[in-house]
């Protein structure tokens, strides 16, 4: 294998350029992404960068410890991928010829339909996302969340800090299920009242309102409010749609690779193309803990799983495949640190080891068939570090 390109800039593809090289390649890397920038973190974007505590030089991931001796393609859009010849086509009409190919495209912002030409109404996934929603976030501004999920929790948690009136919906009956379950996730959302945000729970929306209106010398049509699928209204300045990620491989159409909720791939980031492999937030891989393929849309899943996935592209799949570690993310709300690592069972059994959910600072743990397999912890975090090991070892 002489070439291989990396098609993604995130994190997810800065690591694997980083794996190629510490696993001894030293053909030539390319690495393609869609974004002007170089690669930068994300998580910050609706927290520290948001508020103006982070500068944009403070997100950068390269350190000066990096000798990728990479060709860097920015700006520019990965179209197709032909399996057979090993080449990828670019928007501009050019061409990539590679022995192999890590795709890295990660995904996009889910935005609410027709809210395009609406001024007002935001989705944070890039820098330029965060900049845009950070010129709106004015003291007294009547704020809207669409979705109580990590991502709109943490920007209702910085619009308060920032002084705005915000309030939260959420469809489901309680914040958080899909991650939490109901019962923790309610617990967790707490958070919210007691900080002065308003949750309103159990309630889709119907739409976006506008109206014609001129505002810093820009003279269009601008978000005015949210109509809730129950009737009621909610007048707003400012409407972020918090409602999930897309993953970016319509690309991949044709290509040969099974395609459904990412790439669907193998537990070690393989595809039924020997030398393709998957990584980020655009690749499902297989979790042989519960026979499924899902996408792990985490920071530490872009970090530490892109090492596995080269090792396969580069031993031909021959290598064992190593124990990949139980999903982990955190978020930061309200002063708090929520730390969640595993898969956690929606019929499961939830325990409480330590503290108290009434003094919102606790450790429980999710059992299905007798067996830990998730952990979740707030403002415990040496506590979860100690239990995140056990679920690491079964």
């Amino acid at each position: 294998m002489k070439h291989v390109a990396v098609v993604g800039a995130s994190l997810a593809g800065l690591s694997a350029a980083r794996a190629l090289r510490s696993k001894g390649f030293d053909g030539r890397v390319t690495i393609v992404g869609d974004e002007n920038r170089r690669p930068y973190d994300r998580p910050p974007l609706s927290k520290e960068f948001l508020s103006g505590d982070m500068t944009e030089a403070d997100l950068a991931l390269e350190s000066c410890e990096d000798e990728l001796h990479a060709d860097w393609l920015l700006g520019i859009t990965a179209t197709k991928l032909d399996t057979s010849s090993g080449a990828i086509e670019l928007a501009d009409g050019s061409r990539i010829h590679a022995d192999g190919v890590v795709i890295a495209t990660g995904s996009r912002a889910r935005r609410w339909p027709g809210s395009e030409n609406l001024a007002g109404v935001h989705v944070v996934r890039t820098i330029d996302d965060a900049i845009a929603l950070r010129a709106d976030l004015r003291a007294g501004a009547r704020l809207i969340i669409i979705g109580a999920g990590f991502i709109g929790a943490e920007i209702a948690s910085t619009a308060r800090k920032l002084g705005l009136d915000v309030t939260v919906i959420e469809a489901a009956q309680a914040p958080l299920q899909a991650q939490l379950g109901a019962r923790l996730g309610a617990v967790v959302a707490a958070r919210h009242a007691v900080n002065g945000t308003t949750l309103i729970c159990g309630v889709g929306v119907a739409g976006l309102t506008g109206e014609h209106r001129a505002r810093r010398g820009e003279d269009a049509e601008r978000v005015s409010g949210v109509d809730l699928a129950d009737g009621r209204h909610l007048p707003a300045d400012v409407v972020v749609v918090g409602i999930g990620g897309v993953p970016n491989i319509e690309w991949l159409q044709g290509s040969g690779l099974r395609l459904g909720n990412g790439v669907l791939c193998a537990p070690n980031g393989g595809t039924e193309i020997p030398n393709v492999v998957a990584v980020g937030d655009c690749a499902a891989w297989l979790d042989a803990s519960t026979g499924t393929t899902h996408r792990v849309e985490h920071w530490t899943g872009a970090l530490e799983r892109p090492a596995i996935a080269v090792d396969a592209l580069l031993s031909g799949g021959i290598n064992p495949c190593p124990p990949v570690k139980p999903p982990y993310f955190w978020s930061d709300q309200y002063g708090s640190r929520i730390q969640f690592a595993g898969i956690a069972a929606p019929d499961g059994e939830i325990t409480i080891e330590d503290g108290s959910c009434e003094d919102h600072s606790f450790l429980a743990t999710y059992r299905r068939d007798n067996r830990i397999v998730a952990v979740l912890a707030v403002d415990q975090p040496r506590l979860f570090t100690r239990w995140r090991r056990q679920i690491g070892a079964a």
